[in-house]
């Protein structure tokens, strides 16, 4: 049986990211990446095990948390002017 693999920090991230933002299963990003399965499944464990990855990863999420927060703060004001705009229209074909 041969070596196992052994893939950059950078490599892992990369394959990580892809993994979150394609929407795509485990299954698809490690063929496509050729790498197997189980390795993807343990590189996303990897982070919680370190201090500095509980760190970034509670930064992400915290980021992740403003974005959101952002975007539902728009969308609400977006909301309320589409009730005005509709009752404002509402107001002239009357």
């Amino acid at each position: 049986m041969g070596k196992k693999p052994r893939y950059t920090k950078e490599f892992k991230l990369q394959a990580l990211e892809l993994l979150r933002a394609s929407g795509r299963s485990v299954d698809q990003v490690a063929r496509d990446l050729g790498v197997a399965k189980s390795a993807l499944y343990r590189w996303q464990r990897e982070p919680a095990k370190t201090p500095e990855g509980k760190r970034a990863h509670a930064i992400s999420l915290e980021e992740e948390n403003r974005q959101l927060r952002r975007e539902n703060q728009r969308l609400k004001m977006e909301h309320e002017f589409l009730k005005k705009a509709a009752a404002f229209f509402a107001k002239q074909s009357g």
